[in-house]
């Protein structure tokens, strides 16, 4: 009997052990990674020392919104350690796209494009739908930033992230996209080219579109250099940017220096001035140059001295970026405005006058010419212009509608400036046929209103001038 109640006993006593140190077991603290020191938060972009009350500590969030919870957490000092991935800023204050959530688990949870409110209050049913992204512990650091307002701030480590090939999103931007700028690059390069090499086109118009055709080339150049996924430093990206705009901008001046060069000369009453093409062009690249240069730097002073950096920053989990602010946008893309409606009027004023003129020189004449593919290149550039500031919403169908009418833009040019002019047409045809050796058949027939006439003559391009020969 006494073993029995001993065994009892002994018994008892283990099943109590057990459940006590089972009811004084505590799991162990959340860590949290903190970017500066425990006493320092970011002013700037450098960690500083602050008193108690400017001082961060971790303010825990739930899933479905539920803010101050309290959760026992220690604080690891430093950066994360991205290894070969990049180290990119998260800002989160009170009208920022982007949100930042710590949860009790540790876990950093982003919020991009506004999807939820400033002040967290979710419709717990829609909380599937929300698009984030979770940061575990050691790919971010949260701390507090004072930079001309108060913002939560947090290093993060951009994640990998594998994009279906076969979605609609993934052909326009990485496939159509890239081929869209280099069937544009051909077809620019072709008509510079062309307007280079061919003497009786190196006059004033023919120099002015060679620039233009070389200015948009860069642009384009530059718009594919920020496609690439290889190019993921800012200041490459911001570099990219610049020149692509810039660009863009040179060859709008150059555009209004070929409008107000047509305008001019048809209202001159004399149109034998004695002034060179290389002097007007001069003058003309002056004016062009010095506008583009003195706007770019402005449109980037701005973007460094007056733009909010922070507002200026896109930092989606899948594109972040530094991006040229606002103010250097408008700086950019209002001239461009101007420049078209300066081409507008000198188009409307100079066709008054030659629907007032009567009689036609070969000066004239070869403005007309000029004057129609000046129209053509003001169409055809300000609606890709009005495409490529549609770019810049969020809706991805006007993005795809700027991809697409990019791939025509120098198909387009390509038939302006070389198909639709006669003259240019014939003397391609004519350096064919005189490379190639070709038989008769493929003569060309002289542009008359060019005075190609002697061209032909003293090119062996009539019968009549070979028999003349062989007669004497």
């Amino acid at each position: 009997m006494f073993s029995k109640v001993a065994l009892l006993l002994v018994f008892f006593n283990t099943y109590s052990e057990c459940t006590v140190s089972t009811n004084l077991y505590t799991p162990p603290p959340i860590l949290v990674q903190k970017c500066c020191k425990d006493n320092e938060i970011f002013i700037g972009s450098y960690c500083t020392q602050v008193n108690e009350t400017y001082q961060w500590h971790p303010l825990f969030t739930s899933e479905k919104g539920l803010t101050n919870i309290q959760v026992e957490y220690s604080l690891v000092i430093g950066k994360p350690d991205c290894g070969h991935m990049q180290l990119w800023p998260i800002y989160h204050y009170q009208s920022s796209a982007d949100k930042l959530r710590l949860l009790p688990n540790g876990i950093l949870r982003h919020y991009y494009d506004n999807q939820i409110p400033d002040e967290f209050e979710i419709d717990y049913g829609e909380e599937k739908d929300k698009v984030y992204h979770d940061y575990e512990y050691g790919k971010y650091c949260l701390d507090k930033k004072i930079h001309g307002m108060e913002s939560e701030f947090a290093w993060v480590c951009t994640p990998d992230h594998k994009e279906d090939w076969t979605t609609n999103e993934f052909l326009m931007h990485n496939i159509v996209n890239p081929l869209a700028h280099g069937i544009t690059i051909i077809c620019l390069l072709t008509i510079a080219i062309i307007y280079f090499v061919m003497p009786t086109l190196r006059d004033l118009a023919g120099n002015i579109i060679t620039t233009i055709c070389m200015c948009l080339i860069f642009s384009q150049i530059a718009d594919l250099v920020r496609l690439l996924t290889v190019f993921k430093s800012h200041i490459s990206l911001l570099i990219a940017e610049a020149i692509c705009y810039i660009s863009l901008l040179g060859a709008f001046f150059w555009l209004n220096s070929l409008g107000y060069y047509i305008w001019k000369t048809f209202k001159t009453r004399n149109v034998f001035l004695r002034i060179t093409d290389g002097k007007k062009y001069c003058y003309y690249g002056f004016y062009a140059w010095s506008c583009t240069i003195i706007l770019g730097c402005l449109a980037m002073f701005a973007h460094f001295t007056m733009d909010y950096p922070d507002l200026s920053t896109v930092n989606t989990y899948n594109k972040p970026r530094e991006q040229i602010g606002s103010l250097g946008m408008i700086i950019f893309f209002v001239p461009i405005a101007f420049t078209v409606l300066a081409d507008v009027f000198f188009f409307a004023t100079t066709m008054k006058k030659i629907n007032r003129m009567h009689t036609y020189g070969r000066i004239h004449h070869k403005l007309r010419h000029s004057f129609r593919m000046f129209l053509l290149l003001l169409l055809t550039m300000s609606l890709c212009w009005l495409f490529f500031l549609s770019s810049f919403s969020k809706y991805e169908s006007l993005i795809n509608s700027h991809i697409i009418v990019n791939t025509f833009l120098g198909p387009l040019m390509f038939y302006i400036c070389v198909i639709n002019q006669k003259h240019v047409s014939y003397l391609l045809k004519k350096a064919c046929c005189y490379v190639n050796c070709i038989c008769p058949c493929c003569r060309p027939e002289p542009d008359n209103e060019w005075g190609d006439e002697m061209t032909a003559m003293n090119s062996d391009y009539y019968g009549g001038a070979t028999s003349m020969k062989f007669t004497h």
